[in-house]
């Protein structure tokens, strides 16, 4: 079977925001799970660091193999009653995410005091596993409806953009909301050391946040549905270019299955630089909190405001990427946003007794650089699909894969490692979260620089096929 020339697929500025829109509700849930799932565990409801650990792989693993299974399986799927294959996973999702997410901030309804933890682990595990599910599939049929809706490099990357900016609006609405909740709470609260320290006394809090979040996103993920058409499949634009041309002139690229792709170098060198890119962006945002709080000694309003400096110049980042970008080319601007990020590391590694004051201006560097990498490592998986879109699902799935899975086993060797297993600090636990966010970010920086620079010797494309 061979593939047919399509024409040009753009979009207008309503229709991207639209777009944009559909991955809100993850972003917003992706955003509390990784901020501040662990503090909630360690300070809140008094977990064990190893435990809280294994909660977090729970999810991470779940989501990993969640993810290329529903790759393969949107691939696969006609849309229900025509409306859209990508839109019928999209929505499945949205309903799983939120009828399993309240729970995962809210204690355990089942357990008493004196209910062991790995108890209320086997309580918080189907919850976690079906949110898990939700949000990949949701992710999942978000990221393949980029190559269906657009065609040019240029247009993906700025949907990608687009995508993007939205998921640094997630984060600041997050954080912003946070830190209202913990403004409230100061203000009403007749115990001084409630209002710097966390403790069960934010449990409603959470629990709050954890529902304001899921409102938004609904909102957010209803204009996607109503306002994004799903365009024609790949398959549907070949046949319709074969009934509307008299000359059939056919390409001699093949489409491919996801076999196909398993032989491909080229997706391998993405795969692996994605990976490095998620582990930059979530394992910094999962310890940011617990490293404002232990190292620093910051009040606990800091973990809303330090995010949300992350988050804004991650915003204002993402506003110049386009042009940038098609100024110096992707992979160029992909090397200078590893350079902010390695430049973040080295300013949290030198600076050990770093005060509020500097904690805003290595922020900054961790937003910008976080903003540029992910959005351009997204852009380089776009442009190896290409226009082989019908197995595009499989591609991101894949690519997923991996950055959950090497996240998961990443949080629960550090967790293994702290020197204390419960959250009252230790002189070896003050510094231990300056180290995971200086050596981690910085280590895996210099491991996509490595990656980075085989892609600039063989740059991305089909070789095999």
């Amino acid at each position: 079977m061979e593939q047919f020339v399509s024409p040009d697929r753009s979009l207008s500025v309503c229709k991207r925001v639209c777009y944009a829109a559909g991955h809100f509700l993850n972003d917003l849930c992706a955003s509390m799970w990784f901020t501040y799932l662990l503090v909630y565990l360690h300070s809140v409801l008094g977990f064990q660091s190893t435990y809280a650990g294994v909660m977090l792989l729970i999810g991470q693993i779940a989501d990993g193999v969640c993810t290329p299974l529903v790759g393969y399986e949107s691939d696969r799927t006609q849309g229900v009653l025509r409306y859209g294959k990508r839109k019928t996973w999209h929505l499945l999702g949205i309903v799983c995410v939120l009828v399993s997410f309240p729970f995962i901030f809210t204690p355990c309804l089942a357990c008493s005091d004196n209910t062991p933890q790995w108890a209320q682990i086997l309580y918080f595990s189907p919850f976690i596993i079906i949110f898990q599910f939700g949000w990949a599939a949701t992710q999942i049929s978000h990221l393949s409806l980029i190559p269906e809706l657009v065609s040019s490099e240029s247009a993906k990357v700025e949907l990608t953009a687009y995508r993007y900016a939205f998921t640094v609006a997630a984060n600041l609405t997050v954080y912003t909301v946070a830190w209202l909740l913990f403004h409230f709470q100061a203000q009403h609260s007749v115990d001084p050391s409630i209002a710097d320290n966390l403790s069960q006394e934010d449990i409603p809090l959470f629990r709050m946040l954890a529902l304001i979040v899921l409102g938004i996103g609904a909102l957010f993920s209803l204009i996607f549905h109503v306002g994004t058409k799903e365009g024609p499949s790949a398959s549907e634009r070949e046949n319709r270019l074969i009934e509307s041309s008299s000359i059939q002139e056919p390409l001699t690229r093949p489409v491919f299955q996801w076999k196909q792709w398993l032989k491909e170098p080229s997706f391998y060198q993405v795969a692996f630089l994605y990976m490095c890119t998620r582990l930059i962006v979530n394992l910094s945002q999962t310890y940011i909190s617990v490293y404002l709080t232990n190292s620093l000694m910051l009040p606990k309003n800091f973990i809303a405001i330090i995010p949300l400096v992350i988050y804004v110049s991650s915003f204002v980042c993402s506003l110049v990427m386009k042009p940038v970008s098609k100024r110096i080319g992707i992979s160029i601007t992909y090397l200078f946003g590893l350079l902010l990020v390695l430049g973040f590391a080295t300013w949290v590694f030198v600076d050990k007794h770093m005060g509020a004051e500097s904690i805003y201006g290595a922020a900054v560097l961790l937003g910008a650089g976080s903003a540029t990498i992910l959005v351009m490592s997204l852009s380089m998986t776009a442009t190896l699909i290409g226009e082989q879109t019908q197995s595009g699902a499989f591609v991101y799935g894949s690519m997923s894969l991996t950055d959950k899975v090497a996240n998961g086993v990443g949080v629960i060797i550090i967790q293994s490692v702290r020197p204390c297993s419960t959250e009252s600090c230790c002189p070896a636990c003050v510094w231990f979260y300056r180290d995971v966010m200086a050596t981690v970010t910085g280590g895996v920086a210099l491991a996509a620089a490595l990656c980075l620079l085989t892609i600039l010797i063989w740059p991305i494309r089909i070789r095999k096929n």
